[in-house]
């Protein structure tokens, strides 16, 4: 299945601190920026002790939102990729916020995991820079965590993310504005001591070279490099020198630097801190400030699925390696499932190729235990890290995991009623491709019929062929209470 070419793509980075638009045109294997939009939204200020957002930076969001929507309308959903971060992913009220903010924006937002957003961010960073032999060392400090990335060319290596960020941080050392000696040392230390718990992986021994990213890089390096502190990029004397500035002002409405724009000196003391924090514990001298950063990542993450070069394929063939699992049997039940996709009349072509996946990972299991391996199976795929796919497709691949064998009702979303029709129809026929292959040779079956429809199912099998297989037939027929238990009728013959 090769996915359509799109000639635009855009990428929404809805960050802890900026919501960030980017419209690039498709030129091979090249993009060319040709609309950005930025919008301070401060998500991450929104966020009670709770973990609650609060209603004025929903308001915020959803209003910058609608303005995205107007610049992506006439786009194909397939070219639009809207990726959500630190903010929504600790959020409490985070699923009740996205279903507002998709209605505005008109686009799907996927949440990611803290690695998942390094790597995009490394992506984005590495197209910008000149090739190189030295390994890379990648610092992005958002508003609400931070990402450390070491990479060489194109490849990220190692991937942290910490839960540290400018908005969080100011908020919680400098809250009335005050920058005094005592906040800004408990500050650093306090982003030190984030650090020291990957200090070794990342330490000035494994990179030659540091880069930063995002909004408080590029903010730190205007102000050293404007107020003479700096020849170039972001230096630990630089920093001495600006924290000294911190000091004497005192208040940060009281900070005359030359490069520090007004949206961002509310959170310049937070990020700073975290910077200082970073230099001191890693023992960096000196950063270079790349223009690029997740946006960007998003937009070659995008292009890579229509060139055949779908970061998720090659997370989905890593774990088949890692976990030994069986790749005939694997390609069988694919083959069988996606069959019967196809006789019930097809779906899109993200059903299908998630279907395609869980029916590759559906014995991951396996590695843990025998029994229940589709719980062990269900739990892995929710939980590990998983370049590629969003936390939402995590999600929906551990459903279709889990729900392969055994009685659905002990499966919330199934009991509650809450599984979408098009999950539930992809359950239905990854749980038959894995009956019709439980032989594990191939269950040749040159004809065979779906019917689909509400609540309703219903399997036709080329005839005389049940009755050489008795065990399967025992099996299809305890299919029947599994479906007649959630409220569905289901048939075969």
């Amino acid at each position: 299945m090769n996915p359509k070419p799109y000639d635009t793509l855009a990428a929404v980075d809805l960050g802890s601190n900026s919501f960030r638009l980017e419209v690039a045109r498709v030129s091979g294997d090249q993009l060319y920026p040709l609309d950005s939009l930025k919008e301070t939204v401060r998500l991450a200020g929104g966020l009670g002790d709770d973990k609650q957002l609060d209603e004025a930076a929903q308001e915020r969001a959803l209003a910058c939102l609608h303005r995205f929507g107007e610049r992506l309308r006439g786009l194909s959903p397939e070219a639009v990729r809207c990726i959500g971060t630190s903010t929504l992913r600790i959020a409490r009220n985070a699923d009740a916020f996205i279903a507002r903010a998709e209605t505005a924006l008109g686009h799907p937002i996927e949440v990611v995991a803290g690695r998942e957003e390094a790597r995009l961010i490394y992506l984005g960073v590495a197209h910008s820079l000149a090739a190189s032999p030295d390994k890379r060392l990648v610092v992005d400090i958002g508003g609400g965590s931070t990402e450390l990335i070491i990479g060489h060319g194109l490849k990220p290596h190692e991937r942290e993310s910490l839960h540290m960020g400018c908005v969080n941080f100011s908020q919680r050392f400098f809250a009335a504005g005050v920058i005094d000696k005592t906040a800004l040392k408990a500050a650093e230390v306090a982003a030190r001591l984030e650090v020291e718990r990957i200090a070794r992986e990342f330490s000035k021994a494994s990179w030659q070279q540091a880069i930063g990213s995002s909004g408080t890089a590029r903010a730190l390096r205007e102000i050293l490099e404007q107020n003479g502190w700096s020849a170039s990029g972001i230096t630990a004397d630089g920093l001495a020198q600006l924290r000294t500035q911190f000091i004497k002002a005192g208040h940060v409405d009281a900070l005359q630097l030359a490069g520090l724009r007004n949206d961002r000196r509310p959170v310049i003391a937070g990020g700073f801190a975290i910077m200082a924090g970073v230099f001191a514990e890693l023992g960096i001298e000196q950063m270079a400030v790349a223009e690029t950063a997740m946006r960007e990542g998003i937009l070659y993450d995008l292009l890579g699925r229509f060139h055949e070069q779908d970061m998720r394929e090659a997370t989905v063939d890593e774990f088949m390696r890692r976990y030994h699992i069986d790749v005939q049997q694997a390609a069988r039940v694919k083959r069988v499932a996606q069959k019967l996709l196809a006789a019930c009349g097809g779906g899109d072509e993200n059903d299908e190729r998630f279907l395609g996946w869980a029916a590759r990972l559906h014995e991951i299991g396996l590695s843990v235990s025998h029994g229940g391996y589709h719980r062990h199976a269900g739990y892995i795929l929710e939980n590990a890290d998983m370049p590629g796919f969003s936390r939402t497709d995590q999600a929906r691949l551990a459903l279709l995991a889990r729900a392969q064998r055994g009685a659905l009702t002990k499966l919330p979303a199934f009991a509650s009623g809450a599984v979408p029709d098009s999950d539930r129809l992809l359950v239905w026929l990854l749980r038959q491709a894995v009956i019709l292959c439980r032989s594990r040779a191939d269950p040749r079956l040159p004809d065979v019929e779906v019917e689909a429809s509400g609540k309703r199912l219903r399997l036709s099998l080329p005839e005389g062929w049940l009755e050489r297989r008795p065990l399967t037939q025992r099996a299809l027929e305890e299919e029947i209470g599994h479906w007649q238990a959630i409220g569905m009728k289901y048939t075969f013959g």
